[in-house]
């Protein structure tokens, strides 16, 4: 199926590692320009270069997202090189582990501005374009909203107000033509959920665990089902979906789990 994706700009945060390389890789195989925005210039650059190896085009924008003026500064450097924006992709964050009994205030809006903030800036200061382009947003999620995990306050609120933000924005920017939607992760292998898993007590014991309570297949959804989701939800074949979430998950939030 042609997504007639070619030569759009697709602005992936992210977009070097896990969920977001996935996106940026399908992208790129989809014909359109990815934009990486991530604080990692070395690893952003690796990305694009394997792309550009294999006959694709993608680009790179270094940024820390939890600064405000890094969000509008690397939006005006992609409009100032492409001329023009046609999708956003928040994607973004990490599971901190900021909980009600071991957090505070402070370790509490760290985390905010590491997995919300950024995600209305950038929303914020690309809207402009997206406008014009009568683009798409897409936010993506964590099961942690609508589950629980313990001990993640800040980063289960940060997911919930994800989840507000694109009802919300589907609903501001309808008068524009813009669609929002989310999509919602579950369990997906990526090196943050590593780092997660190995400050466990025992982690493989735990792996083993997850997988058996994930209904469809017993195992974990990968980075790159994840992005085909993605990428139709920014291609016009998915032209009348808007303020959707999205659960990408094998079943593991709506389904039994004792299946």
């Amino acid at each position: 199926m042609d997504l007639a994706l070619k030569d759009k700009i697709i602005i992936v945060s992210g977009g070097a590692k896990g969920i977001g390389e996935g996106i940026t890789n399908v992208l790129a195989l989809e014909g359109a320009i990815p934009i990486i925005i991530g604080r990692s210039e070395e690893d952003n650059l690796a990305l694009v270069k394997l792309i550009q190896k294999q006959g694709y085009q993608a680009d790179q924008v270094v940024a820390e997202l939890t600064e405000p003026a890094a969000c509008e500064n690397a939006i005006k450097q992609i409009v100032t090189k492409f001329g023009k924006i046609d999708g956003l992709v928040n994607n973004a964050g990490e599971n901190d582990s900021v909980g009600l009994e071991n957090g505070n205030y402070d370790l509490f809006m760290k985390s905010l501005h590491k997995n919300l903030i950024h995600y209305y800036l950038l929303a914020h200061y690309a809207l402009p374009y997206l406008k014009i382009s009568k683009g798409c947003i897409v936010n993506i999620n964590s099961k942690t909203a609508e589950t629980g995990q313990g001990g993640t306050s800040a980063y289960a609120a940060a997911n919930g107000g994800r989840n507000a933000l694109t009802r919300e924005w589907a609903v501001e920017l309808l008068t524009y033509g813009i669609r929002v939607n989310a999509v919602v992760v579950a369990e997906c292998y990526t090196p943050l959920y590593e780092k997660w898993l190995q400050a466990l007590p025992q982690p493989e014991e735990k792996l083993t665990t997850i997988k058996k309570r994930i209904p469809l297949g017993q195992r974990f959804t990968t980075k790159e089902e994840i992005a085909n989701t993605v990428v139709f939800l920014l291609s016009e074949k998915s032209s009348h979906t808007t303020g959707q979430l999205i659960h990408i998950d094998g079943g593991y939030v709506h389904l039994d789990r004792a299946l």
